[in-house]
């Protein structure tokens, strides 16, 4: 157990996890100093609440005063080389994630899930199947509220479903899964891991570094990255597949999903079940079978969850048809790999709107499909320009400066049985607050069309 009691803690980092981090801390007795490099005028939505909880901030900078403290809570938005964690490293301040902090106060067992694309529907997923199945579940982490918001509430007896990012993992301590969740890995962040795939990956695997034999593993056999850097593990391991038949796991064949533990059948549905679209979105329900057959959840149940989930906010979410067009909603696709999966999911003419603060994007592996599957794109943001240049040949592209006059020319263009697809490609804080912020505003203007 960390022991906060009457010690100075800082919190480097005032957005979602900094906030539910100080709350947790000054609930335990601690005295939380919360600091943040941001400008005020960019945090006013969290500076409420640590008014209302009496909690000492300061923003615009760090001051001497984060080194003040016995130890540091690292938001993930702070970048592992910032000089003043060097510093910390320095003087010895012990460094920690919020989850890990949060960890320590949760009675309930963990589901941790991670991977670069797919932890937002997986995780939600995972918590409306063992809900269905009369397990109280907890969905937290990178999604919706923070797990140190929710730590205290979660009894015995109960699940946290928990999205877990490469940032948070990387000042892990004690940190301890009952069931670990690796999706998939592809290029993303590398801007965080010296441009190197191989640290990015190294820094996902240690979601499961602290397992033990009572644990689970559940991993997908069908990332090469995932399993080329899958290192040694004590817990019990369920692979999942597209492709391949597992004999402890899940795959597909024939139109059904298959789950095997000791090479015995003991759970299978069929593809219409699952009703989220996609071929990655049956490989995130593949995992979360796994995880539900590894706490030997009922099949009946499981069954109803996978059949009455819809989709999650921003994530190929439809927001509305108008005269059979269709407007769908993937804000949370930050990088290319996530639009690769999006444009797979559909069959019917595209209009893509795509653009925002790039992180390196390498357009190439979606040129093919774009030409085959993409009527038009607008590109919006600071990445305009580049996407642009990339397509232009072999796709019609227009730029604007608005999201708003993408959504309203895309009305006036699209017909009957196209899809007006928001799927960025790329982060959204030249333009707006968070991915969230652009969903939303992508879904007021949709709904403002007549």
């Amino acid at each position: 157990m960390i022991e906060v009691e009457g010690k100075k803690i800082s919190v480097i980092g005032a957005a979602r996890s900094g906030i539910g981090a100080a709350k947790l801390i000054k609930k335990m007795g601690g005295i939380p100093f919360v600091s943040d490099f941001s400008p005020e005028e960019k945090l006013m939505e969290y500076l409420k609440q640590l008014h209302n909880e009496n909690i000492q901030y300061e923003f615009g900078g760090h001051s001497d005063r984060v080194y003040d403290a016995a130890m540091m809570i690292i938001s993930p938005g702070v970048p592992n080389d910032s000089e003043f964690i060097l510093n910390a490293r320095t003087k010895g301040i012990k460094l920690i994630s919020e989850i890990e902090l949060a960890y320590h106060y949760c009675k309930g067992k963990i589901i941790a899930i991670t991977g670069t694309n797919g932890k937002t529907t997986t995780t939600s997923l995972c918590g409306h199947v063992f809900n269905q199945c009369r397990y109280k579940t907890h969905v937290a982490g990178n999604i919706g509220l923070a797990f140190s918001e929710i730590a205290l509430d979660v009894k015995e007896g109960e699940f946290v479903s928990l999205e877990v990012s490469s940032f948070q993992l990387d000042f892990i301590d004690k940190f301890k899964p009952a069931a670990a969740l690796i999706l998939n890995i592809t290029p993303d962040h590398l801007n965080r891991y010296e441009n190197s795939l191989q640290k990015y990956a190294e820094s996902k695997q240690k979601i499961y570094k602290n397992q033990n034999k009572d644990d689970f593993l559940i991993v997908n056999k069908d990332s090469q990255t995932v399993m080329n850097y899958l290192g040694n593990y004590r817990s019990n391991s369920l692979f999942f597949s597209l492709s391949e038949e597992q004999s402890d796991g899940c795959f597909y064949s024939d139109d059904n999903v298959i789950f095997k533990q000791d090479g015995k059948e003991s759970f299978r549905c069929s593809r219409d079940d699952i009703k989220i679209r996609g071929e990655h979105n049956l490989a995130n329900a593949m995992a979360v079978i796994c995880a539900a057959k590894a706490f030997n959840l009922d099949n009946e149940n499981i069954l109803k969850g996978l059949q009455t989930f819809e989709s999650v906010e921003h994530r190929l979410e439809l927001v509305r048809e108008i005269n059979k067009v269709k407007y769908i909603n993937d804000s949370k696709a930050t990088n290319v790999d996530s639009v690769w999966y999006a444009l797979k999911s559909f069959d019917e003419p595209i209009l893509l709107i795509l653009g925002g603060q790039d992180k390196g994007n390498d357009y190439l592996q979606i040129k093919d499909l774009v030409i085959s599957k993409v009527k038009k794109i607008y590109a919006i943001g600071s990445s305009a320009e580049k996407i642009f240049n990339f397509f232009n040949k072999d796709v019609k592209v227009e730029t604007k400066k608005l999201l708003e006059d993408a959504v309203k020319d895309a009305r006036s263009e699209a017909v009957s049985g196209d899809v007006v697809l928001l799927s960025p490609a790329c982060a959204s804080f030249d333009m707006f607050n968070n991915y969230e912020h652009r969903g939303k505003v992508f879904k007021e203007a949709v709904n403002k069309l007549k």
